[in-house]
């Protein structure tokens, strides 16, 4: 297990991050949302005890990460714009991680290496973007750390790699208990692989949960009444979220138990109801428009 708290960090005078506190559970996809400059590399980065934080601590199970080579083994970390060795090849940085990680699969790096189609003994800075950030994957999974920090991962790969990619994550998640935390800027990279979302802004979290206990406590209803309803005397204001009408159709959005709105909603004998998927992206601009935020801005 992860656990932040207070986590601060300063460059000269800019508050890169800002007293934040989490705990990213073991086994679980944790997705780190949020737009360029919102803090999520230098979270990474002090995470992975790359960089110490000014304020705060982070404990990696039980134990700070900053300048401990023990906990350092039980973690990958991706970076955004990965560093390689001049005129390196793959066999290269195989032989270099199999010095750092005790644990590193040279016979499967091969394997994948062969499946991705990549060739083990081009020199990297041949390789384009895409490939880069496929090689690095391919290191990370071989590593077989407990923890695989992603920062931007998916982008540079096309939609054929991103859903490999994701399906290997699963693999491992599934068979040796990984826990991958992912950042990235579109939340739609995200939406289904993740277990739990954190919405990162001007180096704090404004939200944070679990995406599942979301999608249980926010439904989004169309229906047709054959009478004009008071909604707000049937749901109650904080139960509303969103209300949308065009001609007689209502599009609702509604936290609250599904069950109970949809007994609410029958006690009116609607023409129509129907009770539609929410995605990420609805979920979470229902959640940060009441606290106060329009994610649209802040993401999109």
């Amino acid at each position: 297990m992860i656990e932040v708290q207070n986590l601060t960090k300063y460059f000269d005078s800019i508050k890169a991050v800002d007293d934040i506190t989490a705990v990213i559970k073991e086994g679980e996809v944790f997705g780190l949302v949020g737009t360029n400059g919102a803090g999520k590399s230098t979270f990474l980065r002090m995470v992975s005890g790359v960089i110490k934080p000014d304020e705060g601590f982070i404990k990696i199970d039980g134990y700070p990460v900053y300048e401990n080579t023990e906990v350092k083994k039980l973690i990958f970390y991706i970076s955004d714009e990965s560093y390689f060795f001049s005129n390196s090849t793959p066999i290269d940085l195989k032989n270099y991680y199999k010095v750092i990680y005790n644990g590193f699969d040279a016979i499967r790096f091969d394997e994948m290496m062969r499946q991705f189609g990549l060739d083990s003994k081009r020199k990297i800075n041949t390789y384009s973007k895409g490939m880069k950030k496929q090689l690095t994957v391919i290191l990370g999974i071989c590593a077989n750390t407990k923890y695989l920090l992603c920062d931007e991962t998916f982008d540079g790969l096309d939609p054929v790699m991103r859903q490999a990619v994701k399906s290997l994550f699963a693999k491992e998640i599934a068979e040796r208990g990984l826990t991958p935390i992912i950042a990235s800027h579109n939340l739609r990279e995200l939406e289904d692989i993740c277990d739990h979302v954190g919405l990162l802004h001007r180096g704090g979290i404004l939200l944070s949960k679990d995406l599942f206990d979301m999608k249980l406590s926010i439904h989004k209803i169309q229906c047709v009444f054959k009478e004009e309803a008071n909604l707000n005397e049937i749901f109650g204001e904080k139960e509303i979220l969103k209300v949308e009408k065009r001609g007689s159709l209502f599009t609702i959005t509604l936290r609250g138990n599904r069950e109970e709105i949809i007994a609410k909603i029958d006690r009116l004998n609607p023409v129509f109801s129907e009770v539609l998927p929410l995605s990420l992206e609805e979920i979470f601009i229902s959640e940060t428009e009441v606290a106060g935020y329009d994610i649209k801005k802040l993401i999109f």
